[in-house]
This record gives structure tokens, sequence and C-alpha cells, in this order.
């Protein structure tokens, strides 16, 4: 069995050589616009970064995460998971080895990330970041 480190490291080489990778992912951080063990991600060479993208990166403790970016300098980047409460994770500029464009839905369907309504959804829910632990309760109790 292929570890998943090694699925990263090569889908990370893929994504430096310009190819576009449709990776799944794991876990509650991204939750709801992202839903670990159903939606597949579509991780492209970063472009011109800006806060609110959704990047894929080592964060300082050593970890790779697919978080949204939340406020960023010439250097250095801090991210966090839009179904993270507190948590947040640093990064340099360096250490961003894709950008996520596009969430594939179990259906096959793709969402852009980069659309007005979708940008416009992420910056009300990080506003709402006081509220976010009772809508998750919510969220996870409906679905």
């Amino acid at each position: 069995m292929i570890s998943d480190e090694v699925i990263l490291s090569e889908a990370i080489r893929l994504v430096q050589d310009g190819v576009c990778v449709t990776f799944p992912v794991n876990g509650r951080s991204m939750l709801p616009f992202i839903v670990g063990g159903r939606d597949s991600v579509i991780l492209e060479k970063p472009r011109e970064l800006k806060v609110g993208d959704i990047v894929l990166a080592k964060a300082d403790t050593g970890h790779f995460v697919i978080h949204r970016i939340e406020s960023m300098d010439e250097k250095s980047l801090t991210l966090m998971g839009d179904g993270n409460l507190a948590g947040r994770e640093h990064c340099s500029r360096s250490d961003v080895f894709a950008q996520v464009t596009w969430v594939v839905l179990p259906s096959g369907k793709r969402r852009s990330l980069g659309t007005f309504r979708f940008r416009l959804a992420a910056k009300i829910w990080y506003i709402l970041l006081p509220l976010r632990r009772y809508l998750l309760w919510i969220y996870r109790k409906v679905k």
C-alpha cells in the first residue's frame, strides 16, 4: 500500500510541472465548503495568491494542510480551516505548493472556488467566526 505522504509528494510534483491534480480530502477542517471523505479538490500551480484563497501548504508544524489564507505579508501566510474554531497555521510563501481552484462533488459536479458567490459566502462565513461553533454543530446534526 502506498503511503499518503508518497501520494501527496507525487501530486505536488505534478502540480509543479503544470498538471492539474484531483485530490481527495479527509478531515473536517474545511466544513462546510469542503467535506472530507466525500469531496475532492482540484489542485493547480499557485497563481497570484490573495486572502481568501484555499491552498495546499506545509505548515510550520510540518503537516500539510488544505486551508484558506486568512492573512499574508511579503514572506508569510496565516492559514485557517473553515471548520476550525480558533486554530491557525503559519507558513512561508515558499511552503505553498498548490492552489485549490475547484471542489469536486461525489456526483462529479465541480464547484468553482473563484466565483463571486463562493468568495462572498466564504467572507460571510469568516465574519461569523464567533458563531461558528454553533453553526457547525447545527450543520453536523442536519447532515
